[in-house]
């Protein structure tokens, strides 16, 4: 509940002052670390690790991959820190960087985001809604069995809410081809969902 003290024209309510500490809080945390004050940079580091190790998890093929990708994107977000303008969620921006270092890590590796123009209109699957169906540490589970390509262009567009045009440009490919490549990773992940619920004689809903 909020209260709210009318001062003038100016309301100050309980929820705005803790929006406000929360602000100041994150803006003192981001210039301590940019002056290179240790505590700051743990607690910054121990604040993000667990979150940002999960989404680099979505894009390596092992932990090992998530690991080297973790420490290159902590090495980027120590470096780039006094371009954070406090324009949008400081989070968001955080995220933005990992999710930028793991494509870097795929291409590193030659990921293969093979064009298969027009493929999207060849793919029919009967479980149009299985993979709404799952949670979210089982879908990662699967999709780790995806190519690099596959598995990269579904978790930026399905996870992370990326168009297919930013896709495109963030992974050099044509629009049609994310297009394409995510459609196949969907029908792809639902033919798995679809073998493992016959086998164990699970009904999914459609």
């Amino acid at each position: 509940m909020s209260f709210g003290i009318n001062i003038g024209y100016v309301v100050v309510t309980k929820t705005n002052i803790m929006n406000t500490t929360s602000t100041n809080s994150e803006t003192f945390l981001i210039e301590n670390c940019i002056n290179g004050n240790r505590k700051s940079q743990k607690e910054l580091y121990d604040m993000f690790s667990g979150k940002m190790f999960y989404i680099c998890l979505r894009y390596a093929k092992n932990q090992m991959d998530a690991e080297d990708i973790l420490q290159d994107g902590f090495v980027k977000l120590f470096n780039n820190l006094h371009k954070f303008r406090g324009e949008g969620s400081f989070e968001g921006w955080v995220r933005r960087i990992f999710v930028n270092t793991a494509i870097e890590h795929l291409r590193r590796k030659k990921m293969n985001v093979a064009d298969v123009e027009g493929l999207e209109n060849s793919v029919v699957s009967p479980n149009g809604n299985a993979l709404d169906n799952i949670y979210e540490k089982d879908l990662m589970s699967i999709t780790r069995t995806l190519s690099d390509g596959y598995r990269t262009v579904f978790h930026l567009y399905a996870v992370e809410g990326y168009s297919h045009k930013e896709i495109a440009d963030k992974l050099g490919i044509t629009e049609s081809t994310s297009k394409s490549q995510y459609s196949r990773a969907k029908a792809i992940l639902r033919d798995m969902l679809q073998y493992d619920s016959s086998k164990n004689n699970v009904r999914l809903a459609i």
